[in-house]
């Protein structure tokens, strides 16, 4: 390798996804001149092989399922969707993994991008090796900020590296549809693959090792979604855990722990995350590489002036969405301290601070039915120790749902705090919930007081008449 002369900027960004796009721009925004290191494909995770390509595939699926309950449009939608066209159209959504695009925006911005793989070598420093071996010495005269994300875990079976199992990676950019899939795990990428691609045309097992999907949401949105996965012809089995995996002659042979033997074409883990922090030098910054990054609210590391941690690395939301938020509150946190300012606004909900991450994270499950959620939920506000109520009401029976779609099945929930007579979270579940979620984030992060709430008049006949029915239930009982 040859090394060539040293760069300096006020700001380093490592990792071009999303969160490290967000950043930049904020610095840029603030005159600061910035470089954005990337090792893969300028876009990130989400561009290629996560948030787009997923919903791409998922956007057929349920607007088939939606219009299958329409009466007047249903018969015409009854035979299997065109795999090869829904395919093609997800190649789409990620430009044929070509970054040509979000490069042209990023230099467009005035930030330099720098390709290869970044490491940080010192305090204020990054070295980058590119794809010929150059390596280039970066150095930062305010933050480098690490925006280099998470990926996929998988279990220590024995053999399973032999069985090329896929990730979330494999699960979103296939190029076929294979004739059966074992999808292993029960969050938001196993339930969402399952419903794509049984719906695609595999016939998918699911395997849960836990007593239910979507744990991390109320109890009945993993319910109401394991129902309707059963009836689309998912084979969904809790309490499962996966003890084997072989591959021969193509075959994927998979054993679980109550002795099943389950043969499929392909398996998918979609069992946890790890952060991309094992070869990134931090142990040259006294940080333990492979590691999680804590961070203050203003995603500065904690214990240093200079580094920040932005998005998945810190483990506070691993969401696109709120990743993004994180690159704002940090752009403008790096901004103000580059331009002197040592005290910054860190009260809650303030400039500076990401608050929003401990109390107001919105997130929605693509299946069909949807699931959306933002806040606690009962169990957690409980654990928390609020005092609290939980108000349900049947989707279904709202005018707006009716008109959806017949035989409409969801649920609505809010969770109030009875001390002050807010709402600390919110959940939907039911076909078209995704587009709701927002009102319920605003009076969740806004603290929208119950009584205001009155005022804010839902518009008939919309789906979105459930608040008013919420409303009454709370003051009814």
């Amino acid at each position: 390798m040859t090394e060539t002369d040293s760069n300096v900027y006020d700001v380093v960004v490592l990792g071009a996804g999303p969160v490290g796009e967000n950043v930049a721009d904020r610095t840029r925004a603030a005159g600061l001149s910035t470089a954005v290191v990337e090792s893969e494909l300028v876009g990130g995770e989400c561009s290629y092989w996560a948030c787009m390509p997923s919903k791409a595939l998922l956007r057929p699926v349920i607007a088939q399922a939606d219009a299958r309950r329409l009466p007047g449009l249903s018969r015409s939608v009854q035979g299997p969707l065109d795999a090869a066209a829904v395919l093609a159209r997800r190649n789409e959504f990620t430009s044929d993994w070509q970054d040509d695009g979000q490069v042209g925006w990023l230099t467009g911005i005035g930030a330099d991008l720098h390709r290869g793989h970044g490491r940080l070598a010192g305090p204020r420093t990054v070295e980058v090796t590119s794809p010929d071996g150059v390596r280039h010495v970066l150095t930062a005269r305010h933050a480098v900020a690490v925006c280099t994300g998470s990926r996929a875990v998988l279990p220590d079976l024995p053999g399973l590296a032999e069985a090329k199992p896929w990730t979330s990676r494999e699960a979103t950019g296939a190029q076929s549809v294979p004739g059966r899939l074992v999808v292993v795990g029960g969050g938001v990428v196993a339930t969402e693959m399952a419903t794509a691609y049984q719906a695609l045309g595999s016939r998918v097992t699911l395997l849960v090792r836990g007593k239910g999907l979507l744990n991390r949401m109320e109890p009945f949105a993993g319910e109401l979604v394991a129902e309707a996965l059963t009836e689309a012809g998912v084979d969904v089995r809790t309490g499962t855990s996966v003890r084997s995996v072989t591959r021969k002659d193509g075959i994927v042979v998979v054993g679980t722990d109550s002795g099943d033997r389950i043969e499929a074409d392909e398996i998918l883990f979609a069992t946890g995350r790890a952060p991309r922090t094992d070869d990134i030098g931090l142990d040259t910054v006294g940080l333990e590489p492979g590691s999680w990054l804590e961070v203050d609210d203003s995603l500065r590391v904690t214990g240093s002036e200079w580094l920040y941690a932005v998005g998945d690395v810190n483990h506070r939301a691993l969401l696109t969405h709120q990743g993004k938020y994180q690159a704002r509150i940090a752009g403008a946190a790096i901004a103000a301290r580059a331009s002197g300012v040592s005290l910054l606004e860190s009260d809650p909900w303030s400039a500076h601070a990401a608050t929003a991450d401990h109390s107001a994270v919105p997130q929605v499950v693509f299946t069909d039915p949807e699931a959306a959620a933002v806040g606690l939920s009962l169990a957690e506000a409980e654990q928390a120790g609020h005092r609290v109520r939980a108000v349900d009401h049947d989707l279904a029976s709202v005018s707006g749902a009716s008109l959806y779609g017949d035989g409409y099945r969801g649920r609505a929930r809010m969770v109030v705090d009875l001390e002050r007579e807010i709402l600390l979270g919110v959940t939907f579940v039911g076909p078209g919930v995704g587009e709701l979620i927002h009102s319920a984030t605003i009076a969740v992060a806004g603290q929208v007081p119950i009584s205001r709430l009155w005022h804010a008049v839902p518009s008939y006949p919309t789906i979105s008449e459930v608040w008013l029915r919420l409303l009454e239930s709370y003051r009814d009982n």
